[in-house]
Order: structure tokens, then C-alpha cells, then sequence
């Protein structure tokens, strides 16, 4: 089996891979405290990562490489993640007193149960969660599979560029860590009912959380590139152009209400369709809390005009809030980044955390 959940109880780097730029973060913790140790990130060329698969493997592997080459990090063992539309992901019952041989043979034998795709095609791993309700005999297992070339182009790109991919995680999973590290960064509370949106630069994606677990997740073919598309299409502007415009908040008078807020009600309207679609297809009709992550996360007056026509807290990520910051990173650009970073939190924290 290829692993998607393997266990370390170590630090790892982060490596995120979006469709727009490749992040690596590397925190480390004392005692309950964490330290950012190290983050950089480089833009990707458009078409390097397509709807969050990787479809130019060499690019990625080049930039990763130029990644590793700015920073002298602590490890070369690093986690990636696949995103949840590429991934299966079920939950059965084994018997509890099978070891963990017992049972990866067992899900073997029986995975075309569970899994529509051929064995050799798939990527499995599981874990397990807790005992059954039904029967004492018996413990819920988490069972996932992805196809392997989702998995190994990742794998692939992580070598290319120096490091060895020791965990390939699952965005949900990640997110619910990274939520976690949010409640004790932005003191909230996990508990209810809370919707994450992650706004990429060509993706968006909704995670719904109950009490700090994932239940739900949608993703949708919008995200900040929008903004930057609709000032380049109303000031005459080169990508290059808008995108320092937005950087230095050089815009005319009439960006606000030409552009800006137009781009803030399409994102609330993709938001309300999200919650809709959820409420509709579960026993939920509210949410307690929304978080804003991503990279278009901190739009200007996007937190506060959602917060106001949803009549739910909403909140701006940031991961890193009570975090000591090594001097040799650039703070404001932290600061600047940090809720496009929630992803990459989740996922540097797997080696503080014994589950997934």
C-alpha cells in the first residue's frame, strides 16, 4: 500500500502545491508553544497546476528545487497533499483484535468493495478510528484510496527538487489540523458547525467542520484571479500590471466601486451557494462560524460584508497569530500571507500530531 496516513512524530516541512505558487513553511514547537522556522514561496507559471492536479511535472520540480535553494531548512522530509476530489475516502468495520497486517491483507481482498477503480490503478492506506458503536468486537476504520498518479506526481516533484515526500496527506484532513492550530492561535471555538473557505487563485474550496471534524467539502472553479482579470480588463492592464497594482493599492478612484465590489459579491454569492448545497444535502441549516483562507481571503471589507448578510461570525485565518517568528523571515510578508497559509499550517503540523 502507498501511504496516505503514515504516522511521524516528527517535524516535517510543508510543500503546497496550489495552481498558482508553491508554498514551504516549516514550524517547530516547544512545549506548547510553535515557531515559524522557515517560509517561502514562488509564483507558478499559469498551466503549471491545473484545477490542483499537476500537469507539468518538470516545472514543479524546478521550482521546488529553486524553493529548497533560499533556505537552509531543518529536514529534507516533507508532507504534500492531494486534494479531496481526487481521493475516496470510506469508513468500515474490521474486527479489532486483526493486526495491522491482518488488516491491510483483509481491505486488500475486499477493496473492490469499496474502491471504483482497479486495484493497480489506486494508491490505498487506512487507519484506524475508534471502536465501533454496534459491536465491541468491532473498530471503525478509515479507509482512503486515490489513483497513484495523483499521488506519485506529487512523490515525483517533492524528489526533484530535494526532499522526500514522508507523508501524502488528504486536504480535509490537513484542514481539520489547521483549524485546530486556529482555535489556539485566534482563541476560537471548535465546537458547532464551521465553514472554511478557501479562496485559491483559480479554486475555491468549502470545507464544513462539526465540533473540529470534517463532514463536507465542495470545490468550485472560482477564486482571486477574478479580481485581478476584472482590473486588467477595466484599466487596460497587463497581468503583470494589476497584479502589482493590487501589491501597492495604486488603483483609481473608481476600483472600489467598479471592481472590488462586484468581486466581493460573487465571492458571498459562491459562499451562500456552498452553505445552500450543504444545508440541502445534510440535517444543517446554519453555520456557527465562517473562516476566510486563501489567498483572496483578506479582500478588503470581504470579512465584514459577509459577516453582515450571513449573520455569522466571520474571520480572517491566521495560523501564525500567537506564533514566535524566526527573525530571518520577512514578517510583514508573513503577515501579508497568512491566511493563504491555513492549507500549509494543517500540513506542517502533521508531525506534532499521531492521527492522519
Amino acid at each position: 500500500m502507498l501511504s496516505l496516513f503514515k504516522k511521524k512524530s516528527t517535524a516535517l516541512l510543508d510543500i503546497d502545491i496550489s495552481s498558482s505558487s508553491i508554498k514551504l513553511l516549516e514550524l517547530s514547537k516547544q512545549g506548547k508553544k510553535y515557531k515559524v522556522d522557515h517560509y517561502v514561496s514562488r509564483p507558478l507559471p499559469e498551466g503549471a497546476v491545473v484545477e490542483k492536479n499537476i500537469a507539468n511535472l518538470d516545472i514543479v520540480g524546478e521550482e521546488i528545487l529553486k524553493l529548497s535553494s533560499l533556505i537552509k531548512p531543518g529536514t529534507n522530509l516533507a508532507a504534500v497533499a492531494v486534494s479531496g476530489s481526487a481521493v475516496i475516502t470510506k469508513t468500515i468495520e474490521l474486527n479489532a483484535a486483526l493486526s495491522d497486517s491482518e488488516m491491510e491483507n483483509q481491505i486488500t481482498v475486499e477493496a473492490d468493495q469499496y474502491i471504483p477503480y482497479p486495484l493497480d490503478e489506486v494508491a490505498i492506506d487506512f487507519e484506524r478510528q475508534r471502536p465501533s458503536k454496534k459491536n465491541e468486537d468491532m473498530v471503525e476504520v478509515l479507509l482512503a484510496a486515490c489513483k497513484k498518479e495523483n499521488v506519485e506526481s506529487r512523490v515525483d516533484a517533492l524528489q526533484m527538487g530535494g526532499f522526500e515526500a514522508r507523508v501524502v496527506d488528504i486536504e480535509a484532513y490537513a484542514m481539520e489540523r489547521a483549524f485546530r492550530l486556529l482555535c489556539e492561535q485566534m482563541e476560537l471555538s471548535a465546537e458547532g458547525i464551521v465553514a472554511i473557505m478557501d479562496i485559491g487563485a483559480s479554486m475555491t474550496t468549502v470545507y464544513i467542520l462539526k465540533d473540529g471534524e470534517s463532514i463536507y467539502t465542495r470545490e468550485q472553479i472560482f477564486g482571486g484571479a477574478r479580481l485581478s482579470q476584472a482590473i486588467q480588463s477595466r484599466y487596460g492592464l497587463t497581468p503583470a500590471e494589476a497584479d502589482a497594482a493590487l501589491v501597492s493599492g495604486e488603483l483609481p478612484e473608481s476600483y472600489e466601486e467598479d471592481v472590488l465590489t462586484p468581486f466581493r459579491e460573487e465571492l458571498m454569492e459562491q459562499l451562500s451557494r456552498s452553505l445552500q448545497t450543504f444545508f440541502s444535502s445534510s440535517q444543517y441549516n446554519d453555520v456557527d462560524l465562517i473562516v476566510l483562507a486563501g489567498g483572496a481571503a483578506q479582500t478588503t471589507g470581504l470579512a465584514e460584508m459577509i459577516q453582515e448578510y450571513l449573520s455569522t461570525k466571520t474571520v480572517v485565518a491566521n495560523p501564525f497569530a500567537q506564533m514566535q517568528i524566526d527573525n530571518k523571515i520577512n514578517k510583514a510578508q508573513l503577515r501579508n500571507d497568512a491566511a493563504g497559509l491555513l492549507m500549509a499550517a494543517g500540513l506542517a503540523m502533521r508531525g506534532f500530531y499521531g492521527k492522519y
